[in-house]
C-alpha cells in the first residue's frame, strides 16, 4: 500500500478538509478490507463477548491495523471502536475516529457477503467523513460533509419513491412482523447494519429499520452516506443521532428516502404502536 502522508502535512491537523480526509481514509479502509478478505472463510479463532456477540481474530487484526494507520494519520484525533477498550479521552477531542472493523461479524462467520469495514470521522457529535467498504462485493462507499456520497466513484442518490405502498424495507424480523399488514415489501434482512442503512443511500432499499441498542460504530459512516445521498436517518423522535457521547448507544432508528421518512415515522409512532409494545431490545441485534 502506498504510504499515506499524515494530516499534519496538509497544513491543518485539527481541521483538515473532509474531502481530503475522505480520500486518504478510503485508501486505509481498502487495505483493512483486504486483511479481512484474506482471512474470510478460513479456520478462524472465535469467541463471544459479554453481550454474546461474536468476535474473531479477523476483527482484532483489522482493528489493530486501523488504529495504527489512523493514529499515524492524525495523532490528535480520538478513537472509538467496537473492538477496542473505550475510555474517556475521546470525549475531550473535537474529532474522533469511529470504527467497526467488521460490521456484520455473524455474516462474516457464515461466509456471506453482507459484511463491511466501517469508519467515520465525527466532529462535534456528527459525522463529517464516512467510508464503508464491502470487500466481497467490492463496493467502496465514501461520503464527505457537503460533498455528496459515491459508490465506486459513482454518485449515490437515495430512493425517491413517493409513497409507502410496496416500499422495499429491511430490518429486524420482530419489527417487520409488526408491519406485515401495511403494504410494505419485506426484503431479506441485511446482516450488517451499516450496509442495511447504506442500501437506502444506493436506492436498493426504500426503508431500513434498526431496533434499539445500536452503537456509534454500527451507524456513523452509514448515517453520513444516507444524508449526503439525500435520505434521512433519525430516531423515533425525529432527531438525528449524536455521536461520541459518554455512552455511544442509540435507540431504534428509521432510515428512508426523502419522501418516505416522515410517513414511516408516523406509521411507527401512531399506526401500529411499535414504540409502546416492542419486546425488550436488550436481547436483540439491531
Amino acid at each position: 500500500m502506498t504510504a499515506i502522508p499524515p494530516l499534519t502535512r496538509l497544513g491543518s491537523a485539527d481541521l483538515a478538509a473532509p474531502v481530503e480526509v475522505a480520500r486518504l481514509l478510503a485508501e486505509t479502509v481498502a487495505a483493512a478490507g483486504a486483511i479481512a478478505l484474506g482471512l474470510f472463510r478460513s479456520d478462524l479463532r472465535t469467541w463471544n463477548k459479554q453481550n454474546d456477540s461474536p468476535v474473531t481474530e479477523a476483527d482484532i487484526a483489522v482493528d489493530r491495523f486501523l488504529r495504527a494507520e489512523l493514529g499515524a494519520l492524525a495523532p490528535d484525533y480520538g478513537w472509538l471502536s467496537e473492538e477496542s477498550i473505550d475510555g474517556p479521552d475521546r470525549l475531550a477531542r473535537q474529532r474522533v475516529w469511529v470504527v467497526d472493523p467488521i460490521d456484520g461479524t455473524r455474516a462474516y462467520l457464515e461466509g456471506r457477503a453482507d459484511w463491511a469495514v466501517s469508519v467515520a470521522l465525527v466532529e462535534s457529535g456528527r459525522p463529517i467523513v464516512g467510508v464503508l467498504f464491502a470487500p466481497v462485493t467490492g463496493e467502496m462507499m465514501i461520503a464527505a460533509r457537503g460533498a455528496g456520497a459515491t459508490r465506486n466513484a459513482s454518485p449515490m442518490v437515495a430512493s425517491a419513491k413517493p409513497g409507502l405502498d410496496q416500499a422495499a424495507v429491511s430490518g429486524p424480523g420482530f419489527l417487520l412482523d409488526r408491519l406485515a399488514d401495511v403494504g410494505l415489501t419485506r426484503m431479506p434482512r441485511v446482516r450488517s447494519l451499516a450496509l442495511r442503512l447504506a442500501r437506502v443511500a444506493t436506492a436498493e432499499l426504500d426503508v431500513s429499520l434498526a431496533s434499539a441498542n445500536s452503537h456509534d460504530w454500527d451507524i456513523a459512516a452509514a448515517d453520513l452516506l444516507v444524508h449526503e445521498a439525500g435520505g434521512a436517518l433519525t430516531g423515533y423522535d425525529g432527531a438525528v443521532p449524536v455521536y461520541n457521547a459518554s455512552v455511544p448507544r442509540h435507540g431504534p432508528l428509521v432510515c428512508a428516502g426523502p419522501h418516505l421518512h416522515a410517513p414511516m415515522l408516523a406509521l411507527i409512532r401512531d399506526g401500529i404502536g411499535v414504540t409502546r409494545s416492542l419486546p425488550n431490545a436488550d436481547y436483540r441485534h439491531p
